[in-house]
């Protein structure tokens, strides 16, 4: 016996081996490269539904693709029988695919077509079928024609008006009107059943006021057709009085009406039979007649009614059962009852089942010499059959193959070989339908190969969790080993964990696995191997966050977070602001190490959260800053106690315990000196967040007592923090711990979405409820979902997660969506119902027809046909044309091909395209966009833009070389637009207000550059340039001359301040202002000038509320820098930006460190610049009107103002030639009155001369040499600067009347010679005052 069991267990572990060894399957990786590479049987992958009825106006498709290695050819019979697809012109096959496509476009009948079709897709490695689709025409006959007589009936008595649709295909939906297309009001007793037919439990008077017709709308063809309407005559007992019985307390009896027991008008007797099949809906239905009209209730025999899936319709006439399985059979029963009694129909309920699948196939890859199996389990009411076909054919008809034996539902494969590959279909069947799967085998021989990418680099956290991934394929499969920085042994152990996939699994990464591991897969073929570098990193940790604050409103705050990571690592610091992501404004500076708060303002109490985040993993700190308003305090004459934070509290009590509250009484701890102004009360729970604390609630200072409400199933313990002005207390001890009872939840999820992310699925995503939700335990989410306008049941799936997707789902259709919470005391209510749509696929067909006009050189306009909306197969989200220039009708001008883009949203079909270049070639294509992306792509257009205005110049200079004339020069126009004719210039004087005429200027389309001549050297010039085509002219660009040195700028004064005045002369002056004095000098050279410009003070500026403030700003320039310096009085360590903006509109900013007084120089200017410049605090922002003005000198002065010009120097010289005027007349007169010398005087003169004849210094050369270099009547100024003055005497008057004796040049010889010389000079000197030349270079 021992024996026995003994054989019976090795038996039982040698055929279990065997089966794991004959299901572990090759599987080919989704990498499209190598799904590419291999072979591959044939695999249907889309075709229509097996019931397929369609519209007989449009064009038929019937659906079937595959894919394969190589790409399938695809055949179709009909009716079982081969269907010639070439021989019917209606008929053909899209392009690489097997799809039917029948065209009734030129004629035909869609009804010759009717009939069953089946597609198979082949290649050399087997053949795929599809299913069988029954394809039928839509049908919606007319209504036959009938006379309907008038209908007579006693009022009470029961009615059942037949409605008889047409038979339609499909069916037509059934409703009740009036001829005058009214509805007809329906209730217990007047209501429509499932047949369409209208019944009265019983008849009323005011029945008759109304004819009643059965309407049938149909489908596809969305035509109602209407039957001819019945008309009631009503037989009453009491046809007058009809008010009388309106409110009377028994209408019944008082219209003579006598009260009947219920009968059942549908089904008729006591019990029937129903048979549904598994999956689909079971519709029970019981219409009871009676006065009064009866109520009907519905019960199970034996047991309850499933709830979860049961709903009462048709005011409880009928049960709707959803989702029938094999359970739901059974007896029911519908009771109908009334105050005159009750009566009972029972209803047989059995459920069949057409096939459905337990085990389908699976697709086969073998390596050669390895096993497998083929299973194909299926289930049904009656049991089904299961048949075998291989590449289409049954399978005992097929080649025979020694390595293939078929077991009933179960085909084994042993030692398989090259050649083997097949597609196998499994056909399972029975009287209420049919299952066929298509599975393939196929033999691969395929080396390893690895499929990730070569050296990868994997980092993680020290003491964390880490995967080192290494995918692989090969056939037969190959088997992985791991090693580490090369060593010869596979890596093993406690820390290790190797997963079938090829993924290395370290539970606890540590400094000392850091390194290389290579992971080698073998097989009988060849082997292959990858590295994967792995780094293990410090985690990231906030070494001092920010803590609980109280400040004064207008104080500073710094909220500390240093933080500790890897330094291999990028660290990224963001600040939350009660949650949300916090705006660094003006007033807050971030720093490496915290947050900086200036000027704090009651907007900025709340939670303050620093997060350090890398690559890898984050860390938090939170903390709460109050602020508090400022109050004035009284004053006291007694020194203040120093304030502190208050102590934290103690002695926390729980009392009054309640299922949803709770007593906290506390006691207080020392205030400090500063009353305690609130109480903080925290909690923290156990069982999702354990350690992490919330705020719960706030109280006043006063109280040291509160009842807390609480939420079921939380496991509760409390602290309690003070606050005063200076800051928080310490957290207080915790409580002890306090657990609630459970219920269920009371809210569902919120933010439900249902959104595809893949053109087959739904995914459907909420938010979960939180800790303080759950209320209970096991918190899970019922997800139910069902097409939208549809009767089929709802889905459900029970998920713990906050996301769930649904499959195989149509493309883009709309779905209701339900998410419930639940726990193990409960659900939530019932949800509200939320639409989503599922995946959305790409669209299948272009716009078409497009029409383009062009409107101007810039734009056109486009005009499509629209799409047919099942192509778009998602939400339209426009209509999308791409548009690129190919070419410039300029001859040799590169243009950029850059694909643009213009959207038309919505369904639309014309539009505008604007933003063209002119005078160029474009193409154009056009596409449908949905929340996918882009559809196929139309045919490409091509037009032409005309000719348009060019561009503005690509720069325009003005150049003055001196004060006669200005050059101008500028470039072609960047964008031509056409052919440039020329340009055109415009210009005009202005000095200040004043503006002169407007001259006009055109030039030539080579001509580039232009010289003008001043005829006013003081104005300036505005200039307009703009180039033009046989369109017209461009834009224009304008410029303004330099302003001239001596032109004055204007300067901003504030209100409160005088203006400071700058007078610049050629000599020393000074600029006086009431606040500052300041000299400025100019010193004028032949070629530069250094000018400093006086500064500029501006009002005083208030920054902060408590009275910080920037004054005195000043500027001190030359030509290409300025010191600026200001006042301030704000604290150390506050930065300011010194911002200046320049006429050309350029903006700078320079940070400065705060000093004072503080300056900064400015760098680089531009010489006769004129600029605006700011001072303000880092934290703040510019005052629109808190900047000054200051303007650089030019570098270059030789081009002054003609000198000649000037009215000092006008005025100079008429003085000088009245003086000269003045001294020509007072010598003539003085020579009037006898101007000689006596000759005694003139003795004693040469007497006097003759004792320095003996100095033999005395050079009588010089005197030669002075009269030899003579110049004719006049004067002249000697090198040495001495002036010589030739006598207006003659010889005469010194020679008695003798005539002197001369040389050959004509000078004097002897002594008289130099004394004659010597009087000259000497008698001269008398009257060398009264000499007029002498005279002007005396006042020089």
């Amino acid at each position: 016996m021992v024996m026995q069991q003994y054989l019976l267990t090795y038996t039982g572990v040698v055929f279990a081996l065997y089966l794991h060894h004959i299901i572990r399957a090759i599987e080919v990786p989704l990498d499209p490269n190598i799904q590419n590479e291999l072979p591959q049987p044939p695999t249907i992958t889309k075709q229509s539904v097996k019931d397929y009825i369609v519209d007989p106006r449009d064009n038929i498709f019937i659906d079937c693709e595959a894919k394969g290695n190589p790409i399938p050819t695809f055949s179709w019979t009909r009716n079982g029988k081969f269907f010639n697809v070439a021989k019917d012109p209606k008929v053909s096959m899209q392009r690489r695919s097997g799809t039917l496509v029948i065209d009734f476009r030129g004629g035909g009948r869609p009804e010759d077509y009717e009939g069953e079709y089946q597609c198979s897709a082949r290649n050399e490695y087997g053949t795929a079928l599809s299913s069988k689709i029954l394809l039928q025409v839509s049908r919606s006959p007319l209504w036959p024609k009938e006379h309907l007589d008038l209908v007579e009936i006693d009022e009470g008595s029961p009615l059942t008006l037949k409605c008889n649709p047409p038979p339609g295909l499909p069916p037509p939906v059934v409703f009740w009107m009036s001829s005058s297309m009214e509805p007809i009001h329906q209730d217990k007793r007047v209501s429509q059943g499932q047949n369409g037919d209208l019944y009265f439990s019983n008849v009323m008077l005011q029945d008759a006021q109304t004819d009643y017709s059965c309407n049938a709308r149909f489908h596809f063809t969305h035509t109602i057709q209407q039957k001819n309407p019945y008309t009631l005559k009503i037989q009453t007992k009491n046809p007058h009085n009809e008010t009388s019985f309106r409110n009377h307390t028994d209408m019944y009896s008082a219209r003579g009406v006598m009260e009947t027991t219920p009968s059942f008008m549908y089904p008729y007797g006591t019990s029937s039979n129903q048979i549904v099949l598994r999956g689909v809906d079971l519709l029970l239905e019981c219409i009871a007649s009676g006065v009064p009209a009866p109520d009907i209730m519905w019960h199970k025999k034996g047991g309850e009614l499933p709830t979860d899936k049961t709903k009462l319709e048709n005011f409880n006439k009928a049960l709707r059962i959803t989702n029938v399985s094999e359970e739901d059979s059974g007896e029911y029963f519908c009771l109908a009852s009334n105050k005159m009694g009750s009566i009972r129909h029972t209803i047989s309920v059995r459920v069949k089942a057409a096939p459905y699948w337990l085990d389908e196939p699976q697709n086969l890859i073998l390596a050669p010499a390895e096993d497998g199996r083929l299973v194909c389990r299926a289930n049904g009411n009656p049991k089904p059959t299961i048949q075998w076909l291989v590449n289409g054919e049954p399978i005992e008809s097929a080649p025979p193959n020694p390595s293939r034996e078929v077991a009933g539902d179960t085909i084994v494969f042993r030692d398989t070989q090259i050649g083997s590959s097949a597609v196998y279909q499994c056909n399972a069947s029975n009287e209420h339908g049919y299952l066929l799967a298509n599975a393939f085998v196929s033999v691969l021989d395929v080396p390893p190969r690895i499929l990730a990418p070569r050296n990868q680099l994997i980092k993680v956290i020290q003491y964390n969790r880490t995967r080192l991934d290494c995918p692989f394929f090969g056939s037969p499969i190959p088997t992985l080993r791991w090693f580490k920085n090369g060593q010869g042994s596979a890596l093993d152990g406690e820390n290790y964990q190797r997963h079938e996939n090829g993924s290395l699994e370290i539970n606890m990464a540590r400094k000392e696995d850091q390194g290389i591991y290579t992971c080698v897969a073998t097989n009988i073929l060849g082997k292959a191997e990858n590295q994967v570098r792995l780094e293990i990193k410090d985690p990231t940790r906030i070494v001092r966050g920010p803590e609980d604050l109280i400040v004064k409103r207008g104080s500073l705050v710094r909220l500390d977070c240093r933080i500790k990571h890897d330094s291999t690592l990028k660290l990224t610091v963001t600040w939350l602001k009660d949650d949300t992501p916090l705006y660094i404004g003006n007033r807050m500076k971030k720093e490496d190490d915290g947050l900086i708060i200036y000027g704090v303002a009651e907007k900025d109490q709340g939670d303050y959260t620093c997060v350090a985040s890398t690559e890898l993993d984050k860390d938090s700190a939170k903390a709460f800053l109050t602020v508090l308003a400022v109050v004035s305090a009284p004053t006291n004459r007694m020194t203040a106690l120093p304030k502190e934070r208050p102590e934290r509290p103690r002695d926390l009590e729980l009392t009054d315990l309640a299922e949803r509250s709770v007593r906290l009484t506390w006691i207080p701890g020392d205030d400090n000196n500063s009353p305690i102004t609130d109480y903080v009360v925290q909690f923290e729970e156990d069982k999702f967040q354990p350690g992490l604390w919330h705020n719960h609630s706030r109280y006043p200072g006063s109280v040291n007592s509160a009842v807390l409400r609480l939420s079921p199933y939380v496991n509760y313990q409390f602290r309690v923090i003070a606050v005063n002005e200076v800051g928080s207390s310490l957290p207080s001890l915790p409580s002890e711990r306090y657990h609630t009872i459970g219920a269920s939840p009371e809210i569902n999820p919120t933010g439900v979405q249902g959104a595809g992310t893949q053109k087959n699925n739904m995914e459907i995503t909420w938010t979960p409820l939180n800790a303080t939700q759950a209320y209970g335990p096991n918190l899970r989410y019922i997800v139910k979902w069902r097409q939208r306008e549809s009767r089929e049941s709802w889905s459900n799936e029970t998920v713990r997660t906050t996301r769930h997707v649904v499959w195989n789902t149509p493309i883009y259709v709309p779905y209701e969506i339900k998410v419930q919470a639940e726990n193990d005391f409960g659900r939530a209510p019932e949800p509200d119902v939320i639409i989503g749509y599922s995946g959305e696929d790409y669209p299948k067909a272009p716009p078409t027809d497009i029409r383009l006009k062009v409107i101007n050189s810039t734009a056109i306009s486009l005009q499509w046909s629209r799409v047919y909306p099942d192509t778009i197969q998602g939400q339209l989200k426009e209509y999308r044309a791409y548009f690129w220039r190919e070419s410039s009708l300029l001859k040799n001008l590169w243009v950029s091909k850059k694909r643009q883009s213009v959207g038309f949203v919505g369904d639309r079909p014309r539009g505008i395209v604007s933003r063209l270049f002119p005078y160029s070639n474009y193409k154009l294509e056009m596409v449908v966009v949905n929340g996918r992306g882009d559809g196929p792509r139309s045919e490409i257009k091509e037009f032409t833009t005309p000719e348009g205005v060019p561009s503005v110049p690509r720069y325009f200079r003005i150049r003055q070389p001196n004060l006669e004339t200005i050059t101008l020069e500028w470039g072609h126009p960047e964008h031509p637009n056409g052919i440039i004719t020329g340009y055109n210039l415009r210009y005009q004087a202005f000095n200040g207000t004043k503006t002169g005429r407007t001259l006009v200027e055109t030039f030539s389309p080579n001509q580039t550059r232009f010289t003008l001549q001043r005829t006013d050297p003081i104005s300036r010039y505005r200039f307009f340039l703009r180039a033009r085509t046989q369109v017209g002219d461009g834009e224009s660009i304008v410029e303004e001359s330099p302003a001239p040195l001596n032109e004055a700028t204007p300067t901003p004064a504030a209100t409160s301040l005088p203006t400071t005045t700058v007078s610049l002369t050629s000599t020393t002056t000074i600029a006086t202002t009431t606040t500052t004095a300041a000299t400025t000098t100019t010193t004028v050279a032949s070629t530069t000038t250094t000018t400093e410009s006086a500064p500029t003070a501006t009002i005083k500026q208030d920054f902060a509320t408590n009275g910080s403030s920037i004054w005195n700003v000043k500027a001190f320039t030359n030509s290409n820098w300025a010191n600026i310096t200001w006042s301030h009085n704000f604290s150390a360590g506050t930065d300011f930006v010194v911002e200046y903006i320049t006429s050309n509109n350029t903006v700078r900013s320079i940070p400065v460190k705060a000093q004072t007084p503080s300056s900064v120089q400015l760098a680089d200017l531009t010489p006769g610049m004129t600029y605006q410049l700011w001072v303000f605090p880092k934290w703040s922002s510019p005052s629109e009107n808190s900047y000054i003005t200051f303007t650089t000198s030019s570098a270059y002065t030789k081009n002054h103002v003609d000198i000649a010009t000037q009215g000092w120097f006008i005025g100079l010289m008429c003085a000088i030639a009245l003086l000269v005027l003045i001294l020509l007349i007072v010598c003539f007169i003085k020579r009037s009155r006898g101007g000689k010398y006596p000759v005694r005087e003139k003795v004693e003169v040469l007497d006097h001369e003759d004792h320095k004849v003996d100095d033999p210094s005395f050079d009588y050369r010089s005197l030669e040499s002075d009269e030899d270099n003579k110049e004719p009547p006049g004067s002249h100024t000697s090198l040495d600067g001495t002036i010589k003055q030739e006598s207006d005497d003659s010889l005469v008057d010194y020679g008695e009347g003798g005539e002197g004796q001369f040389n050959e040049d004509g000078s004097f010889i002897g002594q008289y010679t130099v004394k004659k010389d010597k009087e000259e000079t000497e008698g001269n000197e008398s009257s060398e005052a009264t000499s007029p030349v002498n005279a002007i270079y005396s006042l020089a």
